[in-house]
């Protein structure tokens, strides 16, 4: 993974996330980040929650993940059910994303490969749907599923904030990548407690600090320390947007 540790192997903590726990900023960024989800959940829908907020945020954050694919498609043109393949595909997602909740912490390359094929059903061949590109692409989402089992003390922001990262950079199945690491990303926040009821909007915290979210990937790919760590700064970041664009936020204004 491109996220591991500058050192070797061997002088490894057993807790693979624990070195970026260590970085500069980091932990001070993800408290401020969970404290900011957790004034708009508390406060703000403590009492109001329903079902159908929670399918408003999966309905916007749909939305803004197919914009950052490429969809041109606007909002209301979602809801109507009126829009683009990418973004009828990310509402397909959308829609079964919570039920494999579960599925994620128990069995994790089962869930990435169901995400894949919600996401790919009708325009990817229907043997290539949930599966990788390739043995490399094969071993890198087991690196993936490695971190999403293993026991760590990384705030749950912080890991799926890695997952995302490293499943666009990865880039392990044949098509919609992004869609499933956002969408991933989304799922991870929801299994580990942060927000059961998904009503914070991760993809549009990316889609509302585009340039950053886009350029701070690419300084992930590259492999380097340096880039591991501006990603997770901008992520914390990205958290806080997530938490303004909560249908909470809006019904309370």
């Amino acid at each position: 993974m491109s996220a591991t540790p500058p050192d070797r192997p061997s002088d490894r903590p057993s807790d693979p996330l624990a070195w970026l726990v260590t970085l500069e900023g980091v932990p001070s960024a993800y408290a401020a980040a969970r404290d900011g989800i957790d004034v708009v959940l508390r406060d703000r829908g403590l009492r109001r929650t329903s079902p159908e907020t929670t399918a408003e945020s999966l309905l916007r954050g749909a939305h803004a993940s197919a914009v950052l694919e490429g969809s041109t498609s606007s909002l209301a043109q979602v809801r109507a059910g009126d829009a683009d393949e990418v973004a009828v595909a990310s509402v397909r997602v959308s829609t079964e994303l919570l039920s494999l909740a579960p599925t994620l912490g128990r069995s994790p390359l089962q869930a990435l490969a169901r995400i894949h094929a919600l996401a790919g059903a009708g325009s990817v061949e229907a043997e290539r749907l949930g599966r990788p590109r390739d043995a490399e692409s094969a071993a890198r989402l087991r690196d993936i599923a490695s971190v999403l089992t293993s026991r760590t003390e990384a705030p749950a922001l912080l890991v799926a904030a890695l997952v995302h990262a490293e499943l666009v950079t990865a880039a392990p199945f044949p098509s919609h990548n992004g869609l499933v690491a956002r969408a991933v990303e989304r799922l991870v926040v929801v299994a580990r407690g942060v927000d059961a009821k998904s009503l914070v909007v991760p993809e549009a915290g990316h889609l509302a600090l585009r340039p950053a979210y886009e350029s701070n990937l690419r300084g992930y790919a590259e492999g380097g320390a340096a880039g591991v760590h501006a990603w997770t700064l901008y992520a914390a970041e990205a958290y806080a947007a997530a938490a303004e664009a909560s249908p909470l936020r809006r019904s309370a204004e």
